[in-house]
């Protein structure tokens, strides 16, 4: 039987991201940027059991050509009323642990999300949200100022290419190498986690 290529990267992907949610400390407070769908969000629920995730997203469609290839743009984003829908599908997804105030979701930019806790509120953050360079070297530097001494800064689509043309991996390499208050842990695949010192 011959594999299908697709079908064993996503294996792959899907080991990674194991891997990292088992490195994720368990009963916690965190931070997942960059919701989509929320299938991750049930993932990490059912792998970590937080003492309260905060989900962030503005679930705003994006009208530029530069965003025609990702989840909020071109025809997958579709509209804003499909933004729209899909908020209100997570929320409604996840209203039992919204109603335990387990999850807490805030529709905004992650900027905003960030700004709205204070310092060293959080043990760890995934980031997966707006993968352009500027925006991902935003959300690493605000995670530093509201995650934990020890607490993990983790994200998705580490790696060359994708439409944010290697806007991840450019961002995490330039905050490890400039940071002495971050550490490189591990890259598996496209997951990335780093170490508050």
């Amino acid at each position: 039987m011959a594999w299908n290529s697709g079908l064993i990267q996503r294996i792959l992907d899907f080991d990674a991201r194991n891997f990292l949610l088992d490195s994720l400390p368990k009963n916690a407070t965190g931070m997942e940027i960059g919701v989509h769908k929320g299938d991750f969000t049930k993932r990490i629920l059912e792998r970590t059991s937080p003492e309260l995730l905060y989900l962030v997203d503005p679930w705003k469609y994006e009208s530029s050509s530069k965003y025609k290839n990702s989840w909020y743009g071109g025809w997958l984003g579709g509209s804003q009323e499909r933004m729209d829908r899909r908020c209100d599908a997570v929320k409604q997804r996840f209203a039992a642990a919204i109603s335990r105030g387990k999850v807490k979701v805030l529709r905004a930019y992650s900027s905003d999300a960030f700004a709205s806790l204070p310092d060293a509120h959080l043990d760890w953050v995934y980031i997966d949200g707006n993968h352009l360079y500027e925006f991902v070297k935003s959300d690493l530097e605000q995670a530093c100022r509201c995650v934990k001494p020890g607490g993990l800064i983790t994200g998705d689509d580490y790696g060359e290419g994708g439409w944010w043309e290697g806007g991840v991996k450019r961002a995490v390499d330039e905050f490890v190498a400039t940071r002495d208050d971050v550490e490189l842990v591990c890259i598996k695949k496209c997951q990335f986690i780093l170490k508050k010192r």
